[in-house]
Protein backbone atom coordinates (compact mmCIF):
# COMPACT_ATOMS: atom_id res chain seq x y z
CA UNK A 1 0.00 0.00 0.00
CA UNK A 2 2.89 2.31 1.09
CA UNK A 3 4.43 1.69 -2.22
CA UNK A 4 1.35 2.53 -4.55
CA UNK A 5 1.68 5.69 -2.48
CA UNK A 6 4.81 6.47 -3.21
CA UNK A 7 4.36 5.85 -7.00
CA UNK A 8 3.77 8.68 -9.27
CA UNK A 9 1.87 8.76 -12.19
CA UNK A 10 4.94 8.48 -14.03
CA UNK A 11 6.58 5.74 -12.54
CA UNK A 12 3.25 3.49 -12.49
CA UNK A 13 2.72 4.40 -15.99
CA UNK A 14 6.30 2.87 -16.61
CA UNK A 15 5.90 -0.30 -14.48
CA UNK A 16 2.21 -0.90 -16.38
CA UNK A 17 3.60 -0.82 -19.25
CA UNK A 18 6.96 -3.37 -18.33
CA UNK A 19 3.61 -5.95 -16.92
CA UNK A 20 1.44 -5.94 -20.40
CA UNK A 21 5.28 -6.19 -22.33
CA UNK A 22 5.92 -9.36 -20.44
CA UNK A 23 2.19 -10.26 -20.61
CA UNK A 24 2.66 -9.61 -24.36
CA UNK A 25 5.35 -11.31 -24.87
CA UNK A 26 6.77 -8.44 -27.37
CA UNK A 27 8.24 -4.69 -26.54
CA UNK A 28 5.31 -2.50 -27.38
CA UNK A 29 7.50 0.00 -28.37
CA UNK A 30 9.31 -2.06 -30.87
CA UNK A 31 6.25 -3.48 -32.11
CA UNK A 32 4.50 -0.08 -33.09
CA UNK A 33 7.71 0.75 -34.90
CA UNK A 34 7.77 -2.92 -36.66
CA UNK A 35 3.98 -1.88 -37.69
CA UNK A 36 4.84 1.18 -39.46
CA UNK A 37 7.99 -0.28 -40.90
CA UNK A 38 6.26 -3.39 -42.17
CA UNK A 39 3.36 -1.32 -43.47
CA UNK A 40 6.10 0.29 -45.79
CA UNK A 41 7.46 -2.35 -47.27
CA UNK A 42 4.00 -3.83 -47.89
CA UNK A 43 2.85 -1.18 -49.97
CA UNK A 44 6.55 -0.72 -51.63
CA UNK A 45 6.39 -2.89 -55.05
CA UNK A 46 8.81 -5.57 -55.25
CA UNK A 47 8.96 -9.10 -56.70
CA UNK A 48 5.64 -10.57 -54.94
CA UNK A 49 3.47 -7.21 -55.74
CA UNK A 50 4.58 -7.62 -59.50
CA UNK A 51 4.10 -11.80 -59.75
CA UNK A 52 0.74 -11.14 -58.40
CA UNK A 53 -0.57 -8.18 -60.78
CA UNK A 54 1.29 -10.67 -63.48
CA UNK A 55 -1.16 -13.30 -61.79
CA UNK A 56 -4.26 -11.64 -61.50
CA UNK A 57 -3.22 -10.02 -65.45
CA UNK A 58 -3.57 -13.60 -66.63
CA UNK A 59 -6.27 -15.01 -64.56
CA UNK A 60 -8.87 -12.54 -63.25
CA UNK A 61 -9.53 -10.75 -59.80
CA UNK A 62 -9.54 -14.54 -58.21
CA UNK A 63 -5.90 -15.27 -59.92
CA UNK A 64 -4.65 -12.60 -58.15
CA UNK A 65 -6.58 -12.93 -54.53
CA UNK A 66 -5.70 -16.67 -54.47
CA UNK A 67 -1.82 -15.97 -55.53
CA UNK A 68 -1.43 -13.35 -53.03
CA UNK A 69 -2.86 -15.92 -50.54
CA UNK A 70 -0.59 -18.53 -51.61
CA UNK A 71 2.67 -16.07 -51.26
CA UNK A 72 0.89 -15.17 -47.73
CA UNK A 73 1.09 -18.94 -46.94
CA UNK A 74 4.42 -19.03 -47.97
CA UNK A 75 5.85 -16.10 -45.96
CA UNK A 76 4.28 -17.67 -42.87
CA UNK A 77 6.55 -20.85 -43.37
CA UNK A 78 9.94 -19.05 -44.04
CA UNK A 79 8.67 -16.81 -40.95
CA UNK A 80 8.46 -20.02 -38.59
CA UNK A 81 11.68 -21.04 -39.87
CA UNK A 82 13.41 -17.64 -39.03
CA UNK A 83 11.96 -18.28 -35.82
CA UNK A 84 12.85 -21.94 -35.17
CA UNK A 85 16.76 -20.90 -36.59
CA UNK A 86 16.43 -23.37 -39.56
CA UNK A 87 17.94 -20.36 -41.63
CA UNK A 88 21.29 -21.07 -40.43
CA UNK A 89 21.45 -23.79 -42.84
CA UNK A 90 22.30 -21.29 -45.38
CA UNK A 91 25.46 -20.53 -43.39
CA UNK A 92 26.42 -24.33 -43.11
CA UNK A 93 25.61 -25.42 -46.66
CA UNK A 94 26.15 -22.25 -48.78
CA UNK A 95 24.94 -24.52 -51.87
CA UNK A 96 21.68 -24.84 -50.56
CA UNK A 97 21.21 -20.89 -51.39
CA UNK A 98 22.24 -21.13 -55.02
CA UNK A 99 19.91 -24.80 -55.28
CA UNK A 100 17.21 -23.15 -54.40
CA UNK A 101 17.87 -19.59 -56.46
CA UNK A 102 18.06 -21.68 -59.43
CA UNK A 103 15.00 -24.06 -58.73
CA UNK A 104 12.86 -20.75 -58.14
CA UNK A 105 14.12 -19.22 -61.16
CA UNK A 106 13.84 -22.22 -63.98
CA UNK A 107 10.20 -22.24 -61.99
CA UNK A 108 9.49 -18.69 -63.43
CA UNK A 109 10.94 -19.08 -66.61
CA UNK A 110 8.46 -22.05 -66.73
CA UNK A 111 5.41 -19.85 -66.30
CA UNK A 112 6.97 -17.21 -68.64
CA UNK A 113 6.66 -20.04 -71.29
CA UNK A 114 3.22 -20.85 -70.61
CA UNK A 115 1.98 -17.17 -70.68
CA UNK A 116 4.01 -16.53 -74.09
CA UNK A 117 2.38 -19.78 -75.67
CA UNK A 118 -1.19 -18.89 -74.36
CA UNK A 119 -3.29 -18.49 -77.18
CA UNK A 120 -6.60 -18.85 -75.50
CA UNK A 121 -9.65 -16.68 -76.73
CA UNK A 122 -11.25 -14.61 -73.73
CA UNK A 123 -14.02 -16.48 -72.43
CA UNK A 124 -13.22 -19.80 -73.33
CA UNK A 125 -11.07 -20.32 -69.35
CA UNK A 126 -14.68 -19.08 -67.88
CA UNK A 127 -16.29 -21.91 -69.17
CA UNK A 128 -14.72 -24.92 -67.04
CA UNK A 129 -14.69 -25.38 -63.07
CA UNK A 130 -13.58 -22.46 -61.05
CA UNK A 131 -11.62 -24.70 -58.41
CA UNK A 132 -8.76 -25.87 -60.32
CA UNK A 133 -7.82 -22.54 -61.36
CA UNK A 134 -7.95 -20.86 -57.75
CA UNK A 135 -5.56 -23.83 -56.52
CA UNK A 136 -3.03 -23.57 -59.61
CA UNK A 137 -2.82 -19.81 -58.78
CA UNK A 138 -2.81 -20.49 -54.98
CA UNK A 139 0.16 -23.18 -55.30
CA UNK A 140 1.93 -20.92 -58.20
CA UNK A 141 2.67 -18.26 -56.12
CA UNK A 142 3.13 -20.36 -52.76
CA UNK A 143 6.01 -22.00 -54.98
CA UNK A 144 7.75 -19.10 -56.43
CA UNK A 145 8.09 -17.26 -52.88
CA UNK A 146 8.77 -20.51 -51.51
CA UNK A 147 12.05 -21.43 -54.07
CA UNK A 148 12.94 -17.61 -53.32
CA UNK A 149 16.44 -17.59 -50.87
CA UNK A 150 16.05 -13.93 -50.49
CA UNK A 151 12.82 -13.84 -48.31
CA UNK A 152 14.50 -16.35 -45.63
CA UNK A 153 17.28 -13.73 -45.56
CA UNK A 154 15.35 -11.33 -45.73
CA UNK A 155 13.24 -12.44 -42.67
CA UNK A 156 16.50 -12.87 -40.59
CA UNK A 157 17.89 -10.05 -41.10
CA UNK A 158 14.47 -7.86 -40.62
CA UNK A 159 12.39 -9.76 -37.93
CA UNK A 160 15.52 -9.47 -35.22
CA UNK A 161 15.53 -5.84 -34.78
CA UNK A 162 12.56 -5.62 -33.53
CA UNK A 163 12.85 -8.45 -30.73
CA UNK A 164 13.51 -7.40 -26.92
CA UNK A 165 15.81 -10.46 -26.01
CA UNK A 166 15.43 -9.34 -22.15
CA UNK A 167 11.62 -9.44 -22.33
CA UNK A 168 12.17 -13.50 -23.06
CA UNK A 169 10.23 -15.87 -25.28
CA UNK A 170 12.35 -14.57 -28.50
CA UNK A 171 10.62 -17.37 -30.56
CA UNK A 172 7.40 -16.41 -29.67
CA UNK A 173 8.36 -12.52 -30.61
CA UNK A 174 9.75 -13.91 -33.77
CA UNK A 175 6.61 -15.94 -34.80
CA UNK A 176 4.28 -12.81 -33.28
CA UNK A 177 6.64 -10.31 -35.88
CA UNK A 178 6.65 -12.97 -39.02
CA UNK A 179 2.54 -13.61 -38.35
CA UNK A 180 1.79 -9.60 -38.52
CA UNK A 181 3.74 -9.23 -41.32
CA UNK A 182 2.12 -11.71 -42.98
CA UNK A 183 -1.16 -10.30 -42.50
CA UNK A 184 -0.15 -7.17 -43.51
CA UNK A 185 1.10 -8.71 -46.20
CA UNK A 186 -1.94 -10.48 -47.68
CA UNK A 187 -4.19 -7.54 -46.94
CA UNK A 188 -2.57 -5.17 -49.60
CA UNK A 189 -1.22 -7.71 -51.84
CA UNK A 190 -4.54 -9.23 -52.30
CA UNK A 191 -6.04 -5.54 -52.91
CA UNK A 192 -3.98 -5.30 -54.99
CA UNK A 193 -4.18 -8.36 -56.79
CA UNK A 194 -7.93 -7.95 -56.92
CA UNK A 195 -7.83 -4.90 -59.14
CA UNK A 196 -5.43 -6.25 -61.51
CA UNK A 197 -7.74 -8.62 -61.97
CA UNK A 198 -10.74 -6.69 -62.24
CA UNK A 199 -9.29 -4.16 -64.90
CA UNK A 200 -7.64 -7.47 -66.91
CA UNK A 201 -10.90 -8.91 -66.98
CA UNK A 202 -12.56 -6.08 -68.66
CA UNK A 203 -9.22 -5.55 -71.09
CA UNK A 204 -9.99 -9.34 -71.98
CA UNK A 205 -12.93 -8.42 -73.74
CA UNK A 206 -10.47 -7.94 -77.09
CA UNK A 207 -8.50 -10.62 -77.93
CA UNK A 208 -5.85 -8.24 -79.44
CA UNK A 209 -5.49 -7.19 -75.87
CA UNK A 210 -5.38 -10.81 -74.04
CA UNK A 211 -2.69 -11.41 -76.15
CA UNK A 212 -0.77 -8.37 -74.68
CA UNK A 213 -1.73 -8.90 -71.24
CA UNK A 214 -0.14 -12.55 -71.79
CA UNK A 215 2.99 -10.91 -73.27
CA UNK A 216 3.25 -8.15 -70.35
CA UNK A 217 2.96 -11.78 -68.08
CA UNK A 218 5.38 -13.45 -69.50
CA UNK A 219 7.60 -10.75 -69.28
CA UNK A 220 7.46 -9.89 -65.70
CA UNK A 221 7.79 -13.82 -64.63
CA UNK A 222 10.88 -13.43 -67.28
CA UNK A 223 12.10 -10.46 -65.05
CA UNK A 224 11.46 -11.92 -62.11
CA UNK A 225 13.67 -15.11 -62.78
CA UNK A 226 16.59 -12.88 -64.04
CA UNK A 227 16.63 -10.59 -61.09
CA UNK A 228 16.44 -13.69 -59.21
CA UNK A 229 19.84 -14.82 -60.48
CA UNK A 230 22.05 -11.88 -61.03
CA UNK A 231 20.91 -10.32 -57.81
CA UNK A 232 23.79 -11.37 -55.39
CA UNK A 233 22.78 -12.32 -51.56
CA UNK A 234 23.65 -9.92 -49.11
Amino acid sequence: MRDLVRLTPRNWAIRARRRLDHGLMVDMSLYAAFLVAAFALCITPGPDMMFIVAMGGRGGPTAGVMAAFGVACAMLVHAVAAALGLSALFTALPTLYHVLRWAGAAYLLYLAVKAFRDRSVPGEEGTGAVGPGMRRAFWQGAITNLLNPKVILFNVAFLPQFVNPSLGHVQGQLLLLGVTLVVMGFLWDGSVGLLAGRLSSFLRRSARVNRWLNIVSGTVFTGLAVRLVVTSPK
